[in-house]
């Protein structure tokens, strides 16, 4: 009897265990929007790629990139611009890198431009080793900023970039943080060190 009764038993316990709900599926995570870099985040991603084209490559600029799909603030944006130099090969080479795909030349991540022959200099701009940018756009922005306060209150939606390049003007590489659409048009901008986070001048 006790057999039998087992026996009777099952269909129940198979019945139970195919009644049971099934596990719940997490759901996936909504991505989360990009969000801007700060300059020397997105430099050194670029400068691991430079390596790769040339081993003795060194920085001639970095300048920033602003992109409407997404804001830049507190000394970071959605996209940077690397120039480096290769003196043994006396080559250029320029790189991007964005949080986005967007227009031009500009895709999410790092993208190579064609290198071009170089001469030793652009402009008033000179390589420079890449160990000299020790102070990052976040830390930039928050030295110009408390230097700008009057500026700013007067032009509160004037766009702004950042342009780091070594010149005869500072001994260090310099972080040049530019209100306006331009380097030619601006009428008012900072330098700070880029070795050591000081304060340099105010340009005009």
């Amino acid at each position: 009897m006790t057999t039998r009764r087992s026996w009777l038993a099952l269909p129940a316990i198979f019945a139970t265990a195919c009644s049971e709900a099934p596990k719940e599926v997490k759901k996936k995570e909504p991505e989360k929007p990009p969000e801007p870099v700060s300059g020397r985040t997105a430099f050194h991603t670029m400068f691991a790629s430079a390596r790769a084209w040339a081993q003795d490559a060194q920085v001639l600029q970095v300048q920033s990139i602003r992109l409407p799909e997404v804001k830049a603030e507190g000394g970071k944006f959605p996209a940077w611009q690397a120039m480096l130099a290769s003196p043994s090969r006396a080559r250029l080479k320029t790189y991007t890198y964005s949080v986005i795909e967007a227009g031009g030349n500009l895709h999410k991540g790092i993208f190579a431009l064609q290198e071009e022959s170089f001469s030793g200099s652009r402009g008033q701009a000179k390589p420079f080793l890449v160990q000299a940018i020790k102070v990052d756009t976040d830390a930039v922005w928050e030295t110009a900023s408390k230097k700008s306060v009057e500026y700013m209150k007067k032009y509160p939606d004037m766009p702004i970039t950042f342009l780091l390049e070594q010149t005869p003007r500072f001994p260090n590489a310099a972080w040049r943080v530019i209100w306006g659409e331009s380097v030619n048009t601006s009428n008012y901008s900072i330098f700070v060190d880029a070795s050591t986070g000081e304060y340099l001048a105010t340009g005009r």
